[in-house]
């Protein structure tokens, strides 16, 4: 398995699945053409890239070229790492048919297939320094981000000020969490935000 500090971008849920059987890093699901659209995921991304730069894993048929092509468009000048799958003709045990242009995507290689097209690009993992203090649920708990009264509105509100999106889960919210900030970090952003809406 390889281990990235940079996000990897894939298109689908299916994609995020079959990917983190092979690389260990925040894999961030585009929803196919709904990125387009998606102001605070967009923000989401180019602020990840400028820290860490980006790896862009999307298909190698038309769509998955423009959706490559809007992530370079989002995140600019930063480091960008391209990784292509091959063109192999196939459908996803999970379709009934055949896709427009009848190859495979990410979700259909194998994990061999994806850790050669990783090799290819140059990305062969990193060691990542391991963080003793990570958030856990237990802090979002005890910042009254989560399992309490108004927490989902208090978690929106916390993402908002952190120009992240304002959907996230509670799990989604500690992987982006522990990949932008440490816990310390949380704690004093959490702090000054809720002495700014007069929270105790």
């Amino acid at each position: 398995m390889i281990k990235l500090k940079s996000p990897v971008i894939v298109e689908g849920k299916y994609d995020k699945i079959t990917l983190e059987n092979v690389i260990d890093a925040l894999i961030i699901p585009t929803n196919g053409f709904s990125i387009f659209k998606d102001t605070e995921k967009c923000r989401m991304i180019r602020a990840l890239a400028q820290r860490y730069g980006v790896v862009i894993l999307t298909d190698s048929d038309s769509a998955g070229n423009m959706i490559r092509a809007h992530i370079k468009n989002i995140v600019g000048d930063c480091e960008i790492y391209n990784v292509y799958v091959p063109q192999i003709v196939g459908k996803e045990k999970r379709k009934e048919g055949y896709g427009k242009e009848r190859l495979l995507g990410v979700e259909g290689m194998t994990p061999d297939i994806l850790l050669e097209a990783f090799k290819k690009s140059g990305i062969t993992g990193e060691a990542l320094p391991e963080r003793k203090d990570k958030i856990t649920k237990t802090d979002l708990y005890f910042c009254g981000l989560s399992g309490g009264e108004n927490s989902g509105l208090r978690r929106k509100e916390l993402l908002k000020k952190l120009d992240l999106p304002q959907n996230l889960s509670p799990n989604a919210m500690l992987d982006i969490l522990n990949t932008v900030i440490t816990k310390e970090e949380f704690y004093e952003v959490t702090r000054e935000w809720q002495n700014s809406q007069g929270k105790n």
